[in-house]
């Protein structure tokens, strides 16, 4: 006899479960949030979905947004524009636990990935008693496309950011849905790392998505507003006169001139060249032609304005930076001339002061000192964004410092990398085939014990758990994570100094 699945009602219908990696834990699986974007629905803001009949298994990954390929999403899974589903991993499904809800939103540049990474298992954090919200929302040209006629045939002539659209769809859902597998839809936490952390702190900007959350976590995506790195990073944004310029080259280059031209064309020719880089920003990388887009609606103004208006979601934040990121790390070595020719780049008139700083006789010191000013600069960019933050906001702000190397060929050659946090952060170790040793998993339990305090009462503060202080002006400091779990300074403090003046000389604001 087939054992009876556990079951969830949505407001559109019954969905049924599955056993998650871990005991006790039940996962459900590309449950549906909005209607498919197919056809005349491409390129408009997300709708619900048509409710169903009976009892619909969700046992199963949804469909993942149409991408360019990558290794960032598993080829066996299928795909389509049919693709605006979610999945939920719970203890207490059937339950009026009313358990804090995390929701994570995926990286991979607004181009690539879907919350069904097994990094993403939310297994770990939902057996520590959190609900955990998985995302799948358009990418690239089908989530970020802008074009004067678009923008015409929408009500308030925008166009360009139906992907944090579609984010906030969800979020809608998990308001009104959560409570059926134990969630609690006042207790929830969005989360995510590099373009995913963007986009939570996008939503943090943004008025539409006032009341959907209380809490934010965002690693690897905030620096402050003049900081000229965000123009190469996940952070980065386009103004929508520049947005629809592209997009409107993008869709002449394939024969379509209209809304109806671009929504007849296949998706395949749709998704090739769209993971093209943005001509107009030196950088290494560039970032991605298509990203989310200043368009006054989803988001309002730069990130800088909006700071200075205290026109933010005021809510507790969480943020992260990682040692070796941002070009950082042991697998860089720059040779002595390309590193004082990348500080000419970056410093200009400061960079005399930089090289004093930061001197560099052999290749091997240039390495070294690319990479510690790298880290002092995210660092202290961080810390003086919560300055910013708090002059017109009261919520606090707990920064870290991500300092693990994680084992495997990866962390040998790139140290604690981008993204190396993520495992550690979601607990999800389990789900990845590395050589764990009882360190790692020591940190992770540390880590999500943070994250599931953080989620259930907007401090990471908790009994066991090493003091982390929230982030103050008159404190140069940051926690550190992975490592020594205690704050650290942002620098030595002529560096810190440096940095801060280099950073408010800067006349362009993100």
């Amino acid at each position: 006899m087939t054992p009876s699945r556990p079951t969830a009602r949505t407001e559109h219908g019954r969905v049924s479960g599955t056993a998650a990696l871990l005991p006790g834990v039940t996962v459900f699986k590309g449950v549906p949030y909005a209607a498919s974007t197919e056809g005349p629905r491409r390129w408009r803001p997300p709708v619900p979905p048509a409710p169903w009949d009976g009892v619909r298994p969700a046992h199963s990954f949804g469909p993942l947004c149409p991408q360019p390929p990558s290794a960032l999403a598993d080829p066996a899974l299928p795909r389509g524009e049919d693709c605006l589903n979610l999945t939920v991993w719970t203890a207490a499904v059937q339950s009026a636990a009313r358990l804090p809800v995390l929701v994570w939103l995926h990286g991979g540049r607004f181009l690539y990935g879907s919350g069904a990474d097994p990094q993403y298992d939310g297994s770990a954090l939902a057996a520590q008693g959190l609900v955990v919200v998985t995302v799948n929302s358009r990418l690239g040209v089908l989530g970020y496309l802008a074009t004067p006629g678009l923008g015409a045939e929408s009500a308030d002539g925008t166009s360009g950011n139906y992907g944090l659209l579609d984010q906030i769809a969800a979020l809608t859902w998990v308001r009104r849905n959560i409570a059926a597998f134990g969630g609690d839809p006042g207790r929830v936490t969005i989360a995510g790392q590099s373009s995913g952390a963007a986009s939570v702190m996008d939503l943090v900007y943004s008025p539409l998505a006032a009341g959907l959350f209380r809490c934010a976590l965002a690693d690897s995506a905030v620096l402050h507003p003049r900081d000229p790195a965000i123009a190469t990073l996940a952070p980065s944004h386009r103004t929508l006169a520049q947005a629809e310029h592209d997009g409107a080259a993008y869709a002449r280059e394939r024969g379509a001139d209209t809304p109806d031209e671009l929504r007849a064309l296949p998706v395949d020719t749709l998704i090739e060249g769209s993971a093209a880089d943005d001509p107009r920003i030196p950088g290494s990388p560039p970032p991605p032609l298509f990203r989310p887009v200043v368009d006054g609606r989803v988001l309002p103004d730069t990130y800088g304005t909006v700071l200075a208006a205290g026109a933010q979601n005021d809510v507790p934040l969480l943020l992260g930076n990682n040692r070796d990121e941002s070009g950082a790390g042991p697998g860089v070595a720059p040779t002595v001339e390309e590193y004082e020719h990348r500080a000419a780049g970056r410093y200009g008139d400061f960079t005399a002061e930089f090289l004093t700083l930061y001197p560099a006789a052999t290749d091997t010191e240039a390495s070294a000192q690319h990479t510690a000013a790298r880290a002092d600069s995210a660092r202290t960019s961080t810390h003086l964004w919560t300055e910013e933050w708090t002059k017109g906001a009261t919520s606090p702000v707990f920064t870290h410092f991500w300092t693990r190397t994680p084992p495997g060929p990866e962390g040998a050659a790139r140290g604690a990398y981008h993204g190396s946090e993520i495992p550690y952060l979601l607990g999800s170790l389990h789900a990845l085939d590395r050589p764990w040793t009882e360190e790692d998993r020591h940190t992770a339990a540390l880590l999500t014990a943070y994250v599931t305090r953080f989620a259930s009462t907007g401090d990471p503060n908790g009994p066991g758990l090493p003091t982390w202080p929230a982030t103050r002006a008159d404190r140069p400091e940051v926690f550190e994570t992975g490592h020594g779990w205690a704050p650290i300074p942002l620098a030595d403090p002529a560096r810190t100094a440096f940095h801060r003046r280099f950073l408010l000389a800067q006349t362009t604001t993100w």
